[in-house]
């Protein structure tokens, strides 16, 4: 196995933690009508959950790059 499989694999394993972890914070009240005035479709991020929402996005970007490194090299 090379060092980018290895990368690959470590990096997919923190999306899907985080990826589980915002599916826990964001609870099953919005599908029952609940959390807001405005029919709780839309939520600001604030604190932890944006740094949980900006890791998730930034770890899929390397996700990426390594997949498309592991095909040209």
């Amino acid at each position: 196995m090379s060092i980018i499989s290895i990368a690959q694999i470590i990096v997919s394993v923190l999306i899907i933690v985080l990826i589980l972890i915002q599916e826990r914070s964001s609870g099953l009240s919005g599908i029952f009508g609940g959390g807001g005035g405005d029919g709780g479709f839309y939520q600001a991020r604030r604190g932890l959950e944006k740094i949980i929402f900006y890791s998730t996005v930034s770890l899929i970007v390397v996700f990426i790059v390594l997949a498309i490194l592991n095909l040209v090299l």
